[in-house]
C-alpha cells in the first residue's frame, strides 16, 4: 500500500520550525562553581531582551580537571563545538543571521595565566566568543556592590577579599553568618545579584573604556565584559 504523504506517520517526531528553535549556547568556564552558578541564576531569573526567544545552555566542561580549565586549553576544547554546532544549525534550516544561530563561549580570567593573548587570537580565528575578567570573575561580582577604579595588580585574592567586605555580602549565606571561607564565597547567592545588573554593567563599561586601544589583554586591569555574555549569549537584559 502506498504511503499517505498527506498525513503524519505515527511515532514520527515533527521537525521544529527554525524560528522556534532555542539558541544553543555552548559554555566552557574556568571556574568550577562560581561561573556555572552565576549562569544558572541568570538563565532562571533574567528578563529576556526579546520575549519568545529562548536559550538552551550547554555546559561542556563541568567535570574537566583543573589543568584543562586554563584559558588556552578552554579555547582549544571549545573550537570543535563551533564546527559541530553550526553544522547542526544549517541542517535545521538556520542561517548565520538568525537570532538563534548557535554560540560558543569561554569564560576565563587573567589571574596568573601567561597565554591570554594566544587564547584570544585562536578564539577569534575559530569563532569562539570570550567573556574575560581581569584579575578574575570576582571583579564582576564586586561591581554589583560598588565601583572600583584602582588596579589589583593581577591578584585575584584582593578582589575576592574586597567582595567579602561588602555590606550584607556575608549575610547572603545566612542571617546569622558572620564570616565566610574562600570556598563558601565561591557560591553565588541570589541576593548578591538580584536587581543589581544595571549598576554592575555601568561600572564595568566605565572601567573598560580606560583600556580602549590597548591590544595586550594582560594589561587590562581592572576589566570585565561578562555583561556581553549576559546580553549577547544568554539574551538577557536585566536580572
Amino acid at each position: 500500500m502506498a504511503r499517505d504523504r498527506g498525513r503524519d506517520t505515527p511515532g514520527r517526531k515533527k521537525k521544529t520550525p527554525p524560528e522556534l528553535r532555542p539558541r544553543e549556547v555552548y559554555v566552557l568556564t574556568e571556574g568550577e562553581v562560581t561561573e556555572p552558578g552565576f549562569i544558572e541564576y541568570v538563565r532562571d531569573h533574567g528578563t529576556p531582551k526579546e520575549p519568545g526567544q529562548s536559550v538552551e545552555i550547554l555546559f561542556k566542561n563541568l567535570t574537566a580537571p583543573t589543568k584543562r580549565r586554563k584559558p588556552l586549553p578552554l579555547v582549544e576544547e571549545a573550537i570543535p563545538f563551533v564546527t559541530s554546532a553550526e553544522k547542526a544549525a544549517r541542517k535545521a534550516g538556520l542561517e548565520e543571521t538568525d537570532w538563534n544561530w548557535p554560540q560558543v563561549w569561554c569564560l576565563f580570567d587573567r589571574d596568573r595565566h601567561e597565554d591570554i593573548p594566544t587564547a584570544f587570537s585562536r578564539a577569534k580565528r575559530a569563532g569562539v566568543r570570550i567573556a574575560y575578567s581581569h584579575p578574575c570573575f570576582e571583579l564582576w561580582r564586586l561591581f554589583h556592590y560598588q565601583n572600583y577604579t584602582s588596579t589589583f595588580g593581577g591578584v585575584c585574592d584582593s578582589a575576592a577579599d574586597r567582595l567579602k567586605q561588602q555590606p550584607g555580602f556575608t549575610q547572603t549565606y545566612g542571617p546569622t553568618i558572620r564570616s565566610v571561607s574562600p570556598e563558601t564565597a565561591k557560591r553565588v547567592m541570589p541576593e548578591q545579584l538580584r536587581g543589581r545588573y544595571e549598576k554592575a554593567r555601568k561600572f564595568a563599561e566605565q572601567r573598560n573604556a580606560a583600556h580602549a586601544g590597548r591590544t595586550d589583554q594582560n594589561r587590562w586591569d581592572p576589566y570585565t565584559d561578562v555583561y556581553r555574555f549576559v546580553e549577547e549569549g544568554l539574551g538577557v537584559r536585566e536580572y
